[in-house]
């Protein structure tokens, strides 16, 4: 079929070679379906926010079963030599392979012959909200692979990746007075804003520290019920200045809050996780090397069925010790 063709025609050819609608049937259901697609294209679901913030990357192509990069170091040296000397010391690059694999995400909507001729009849749209719907299942697949990954498919997700750096918060913090036990001990919410203050600290220098510099995280991820607390509660008695306001003013590295409702829970056991990494296609990457696509119509019994399709290779993470996590905040 030339590549051409809109969505409707495509629609209505496969609509049409069926003969189980007149004309008039054939160009309603085709136009609507288009309507539809087009519509569930533009639905924009906030509480999905992997996407906004791990860069997407489509450069793969849909045909792609796994994504290799290289990490490259350097190695040799260079020295003091003679005037004459022919023996230079020599340096080089030495790269290391890595591959993600890409996995397809499925999902589908249809409508029965009765839904199509009664819509008509009445002059009214299909129900766009089963496309809606659709979507919104695709996109939640790619969501949860983007935070948590998906062991049985070797994809990882960016809560869940073997190699990040991770920041043990100490257990001081108090409850009613007494020192809590260990879990309620890490938590930010039973910590004095100085001891807070520390931990974001800490977990900032650990990937400044161990790099020696060539990493700066520049944005801090939280759960939203650690945000509620942190930009709610005071730096000290008497001001107005947060605890995370005083701590922006005087990091010189993370100039972002990200508040992601996915990191409440997602720790080992259940704990709630934060983090500080850098926002840099650079140093990671969310694979989408086919997004959200539909085709057209198949009819199956009384019924004209859409197939949804994606595909997903997981989050990249170039520069693993860019990124530093901590458990039980």
């Amino acid at each position: 079929m030339p590549e051409e063709l809109r969505y409707d025609e495509k629609d209505y050819n496969a609509i049409i070679s069926t003969g189980r609608f007149d004309a008039n049937e054939s160009i309603f259901f085709a136009r609507e379906l288009e309507k539809i697609k087009a519509k569930s294209y533009d639905v924009l679901y906030p509480e999905f926010t992997a996407i906004q913030i791990i860069p997407v990357s489509t450069d793969a192509g849909a045909g792609a079963e796994t994504i290799t990069y290289y990490q490259y170091d350097v190695v040799g040296f260079a020295d003091i030599i003679s005037n004459y000397a022919t023996d230079l010391p020599r340096v080089d690059l030495v790269g290391k392979p890595f591959s993600s694999k890409v996995k397809s995400i499925g999902t589908s909507y249809g409508y029965s012959i009765q839904d199509i001729r009664a819509a008509q009849m009445a002059g009214k749209p299909l129900e766009q909200r089963k496309a809606n719907a659709a979507r919104r299942a695709n996109d939640q697949k790619v969501n949860n692979i983007a935070y948590s990954g998906d062991a049985a498919n070797g994809l990882n997700g960016l809560f869940t990746h073997p190699n990040i750096t991770s920041y043990t918060l100490p257990t001081d913090g108090t409850l009613n007075g007494v020192t809590a036990g260990t879990a309620a001990a890490a938590k930010f919410i039973n910590k004095t804003p100085d001891q807070v203050l520390r931990d974001l600290t800490g977990m900032v220098n650990t990937v400044i520290t161990i790099t020696k510099k060539v990493e700066r995280p520049d944005t801090l991820v939280l759960p939203h019920n650690v945000h509620g607390d942190i930009s709610s509660r005071a730096r000290t008695t008497g001001t107005d200045t947060t605890i995370l306001e005083f701590f922006l003013k005087t990091n010189p590295y993370i100039k972002n809050v990200e508040v992601v409702p996915e990191a409440q829970g997602a720790g080992t056991g259940g704990v709630d996780l934060c983090l500080v990494y850098k926002k840099d296609p650079d140093k990671l990457t969310l694979e989408i090397p086919q997004p959200f696509e539909q085709f057209p119509p198949q009819p199956e019994g009384l019924e004209f069925v859409t197939a949804c399709h994606s595909r997903c290779g997981g989050v990249i993470i170039y520069y693993p010790l860019s990124i530093c996590k901590s458990e039980g905040c």
